[in-house]
């Protein structure tokens, strides 16, 4: 119910009012059943504009540092990622890593959305850049299809590090979906997992006709200097 009241009544129409998103091949989006929808990721933002633009509720795994911030702006950070479907997992690896596909794997076990960024953080620069194997795992244990999805412009309207949007239009273009059923009962072999991986992010690249470069977006951002933005 709080999602609803969200979504239609408080942040929704405000939203949408204000930044007139568009969105191209709305029908790739089952109108029922299990799937998993891949993004790109250009800016926090993206966590907003893709749930309120589908038919269906969609949940997305947030960082749960989202979900932990005291005070005011700490209360309100977490209402809105709660009423927005944000999820919060523990992104540190190991068991926390474990816990994030289980509860992936619960939310489409459901029949719902699941929304993941396969390079597993925002790009620093807007390049398109290696995906994690966890969305992999996801797609084949629970025998969904995934669907890509572009961001555009997103990063423009908020960028890293900025509190304030710009107010313009943002953009999102969905993808047909990936079968991935000829892997069934593969979900353990980790050179499956990196070629379905890899086959998602040719899909991201396709699509979205970002400039891609093959190594985590992590690895570039330990790079900078705290607080840096590499010049694309």
């Amino acid at each position: 119910m709080f999602y609803w009241l969200m979504k239609y009544v408080a942040i929704g129409p405000l939203v949408k009012a204000i930044f007139r998103p568009w969105m191209v091949g709305r029908d790739n989006v089952p109108a029922s059943g299990a799937a998993i929808l891949a993004s790109n990721h250009l800016s926090f933002a993206d966590s907003i504009f893709l749930p309120l633009l589908l038919d269906r509720p969609m949940s997305f795994l947030a960082k749960s540092d989202y979900f932990t911030g005291r005070g005011l702006k700490g209360w309100a950070t977490k209402v809105f990622m709660k009423g927005t479907g944000q999820i919060p997992i523990d992104r540190s690896g190991g068991k926390a890593s474990e816990a994030s596909l289980n509860t992936g794997l619960q939310i489409l076990g459901r029949g719902d959305l699941l929304g993941i960024y396969p390079e597993g953080t925002r790009s620093p620069d807007g390049k398109l850049y290696r995906g994690r194997t966890g969305i992999a795992r996801m797609a084949l244990e629970a025998k969904v299809p995934v669907i890509p999805v572009v961001m555009v412009d997103t990063d423009t309207a908020m960028p890293i590090g900025q509190r304030v949007p710009n107010i313009m239009r943002v953009g999102i273009v969905i993808g047909e979906p990936l079968d991935f059923s000829r892997y069934a009962g593969m979900e353990n072999d980790r050179y499956i997992l990196r070629a379905v991986t890899d086959e998602i992010m040719i899909a991201l690249q396709r699509l979205g006709e970002q400039e891609y470069d093959d190594v985590y977006a992590s690895t570039v951002k330990d790079r900078l200097p705290a607080g840096g933005r590499r010049r694309s």
